[in-house]
């Protein structure tokens, strides 16, 4: 504390804490913030595309995560900045909302932001300009419904649904089988989607993965796998028409519950107590034989005395199921959870046409496939890979695939990939920019050549040369009146991204645009920044 004196020689004093705080006021905050945001869109902006690069990122504990999708970077990078966890939540709610786009989102946001700084300096001010960016993603929005298309598929005719799952697995690591992988992904989304109510619920998808074997060994099983073998060696590796009761009751005699002790001081007392546990465990076994079960699925474990019962008695069972799998299972088995044995009646078990061990490579990795199931809407996307990276990238690529299948079951209307929507927006901006009189038609402007920056990045990614390669197109647009022509990325020599088969869902291109915009106003408006100093 330090006591001072004003003009009129009265005294105030200045209490430390006040100076400690750095803060910035007017534009150079804006422009604090426009760079933050810039920072980390300049990171995944490489990462875009069929040829874009990817990023490895090792946690404090020194896990290593190899990937180029643009909301796992983000939400693995440690950020400090506060306005860098502004894009690190606006690909998050891209990923939540849509499932793919998450990188496109962060690159649109970052480029808007640029635009924005060159017309702060110019002296516009920054509301002007947020209102300009609002015009703007509106007239964008409404366009990309204008050149969007309908894509119609049934069951039977799933091609549609494959060709767009494949751009997004185009750039991802697995793009080498991604016509397996996308019609994988295809298949285990109409396997669980309610096609009469437009609804895909994912978490019927499970997605399991083994290190071994390679890509192309990656299965759809119309069933379960559990991470587990059966509990005694001996037990039959394959039950056809299995009867399956899931248990979350432990096979254990009861503990008594208090704090009383047992007193044992005689070989026959010892006995009776032997005799009366062995008899709890038979029971146990009975009610699971009297009730028809085949099989037993317990949540808990059972010692080996249990363990030996249930093979003498031939009672095939597998212990430590997680609950999530239980679920799972009951879903596609059409059985009940059951917590008591006393419970246990022939309607709540589940019913399977076949449960076999598989076991993988020469380890003893041993899994239990739970197929042909009674009610089919619980499916599994069993992985295999060289490495653990590879599969866990495998499973984010599949989770982007499988959130598009979905997406399009929704709303089937698609626009064509390779920047070719985000140029053709980019015309229909600037071509309104002229109708509007006030400053925003700056914003607007700036706003279609903030699109331009996705193409643009398309083209520097795949080695080409960037801005010879976006006019070329762009003036193809313009001429043959075409919102098809895109980025040839994988120089296949046509830009016609309709003969490539390059397709988006017209849902999450529009949701990048919105989201975009809504991030980048809200930076806008923020004219002081006041931050704790740093020790």
């Amino acid at each position: 504390m330090a006591l001072a004196f004003d003009e009129y020689g009265r005294p105030f004093i200045i209490i430390k804490e006040q100076e400690q705080k750095s803060r910035l006021r007017g534009l150079d905050a804006q422009k604090a913030n426009i760079n933050a945001g810039k920072a980390v869109a300049r990171i995944l902006r490489t990462s875009l595309g069929p040829k874009g690069m990817d990023k490895m990122l090792q946690s404090p504990d020194g896990d290593v995560t190899i990937t180029n999708d643009g909301a796992t970077i983000l939400e693995q990078m440690d950020v400090d900045n506060q306005i860098a966890k502004l894009m690190v939540e606006l690909s998050r709610s891209q990923d939540y909302e849509i499932g793919d786009g998450t990188t496109g989102v962060v690159v649109m946001a970052g480029a808007l932001l640029e635009q924005a700084e060159k017309l702060l300096e110019r002296g516009i001010h920054p509301v002007r300009v947020a209102e300009g960016y609002e015009m703007a993603s509106r007239i964008a929005v409404e366009h990309l419904e204008h050149i969007a298309q309908k894509f119609d598929f049934n069951v039977t005719n799933i091609e549609p649904l494959v060709q767009t799952c494949m751009t997004t697995l185009s750039s991802k690591i697995v793009n080498r089988c991604k016509q397996t992988l996308a019609e994988i992904a295809v298949k285990a989304v109409l396997a669980v989607a309610d096609l009469e109510r437009k609804d895909v619920n994912l978490d019927l998808i499970k997605v399991e993965g083994k290190v071994g074997g390679k890509l192309e060994d990656t299965e759809l099983v119309y069933g379960i796998i559990v991470d587990k073998d059966m509990s005694h060696p001996q037990m039959p590796k394959r039950i056809e028409d299995a009867k399956i009761a899931i248990l979350t009751c432990p096979f254990e005699p009861p503990k008594p519950k208090t704090k009383h002790k047992v007193d044992i001081d005689t070989v026959e007392k010892f006995q009776t107590l032997r005799q009366q546990e062995l008899k709890y465990f038979d029971d146990m076994v009975q009610k699971c034989k009297d009730v028809g079960a085949t099989l037993v699925i317990c949540q808990w474990g059972f010692d080996d005395e249990a363990n030996h019962l249930l093979m003498h008695r031939n009672l095939p069972a597998v212990r430590w199921v997680g609950g999530v799998e239980l679920e799972l299972i009951a879903i596609a088995t059409g059985g009940r959870i059951v917590p008591r044995f006393q419970e246990l009646t022939p309607e709540k078990l589940g019913r399977a046409g076949l449960v076999r061990e598989k076991s993988f490579g020469t380890t003893k990795d041993r899994m239990l496939y739970i197929e042909q199931c009674a009610n089919s809407r619980a499916v599994t996307i069993f992985i295999r890979g060289g490495n653990k990276m590879m599969i866990e990238e495998t499973k984010r690529s599949l989770h982007d695939a499988l959130c598009v299948a979905r997406n399009l079951i929704r709303n089937n209307s698609i626009v064509y990939g390779g920047g070719s929507a985000e140029i053709s927006c980019s015309i229909a901006v600037d071509a309104a920019a002229y109708r509007y009189p006030g400053v925003e038609q700056y914003a607007i402007r700036s706003f279609s050549e903030a699109l331009d920056s996705i193409p643009m990045a398309l083209a520097e990614n795949s080695g080409l040369q960037p801005i010879e390669t976006l006019s070329a197109v762009k003036l193809q647009q313009i001429k043959e009146n075409t919102p098809f022509c895109g980025i040839d990325c994988n120089d296949v020599g046509t830009n016609n991204m309709q003969e490539q088969n390059v397709f988006e869902t017209l849902i999450g291109k529009q949701q990048q645009i919105l989201l975009a915009t809504q991030v980048v106003k809200m930076i806008l408006k923020i004219d002081d920044v006041i931050s704790p100093s740093e020790y």
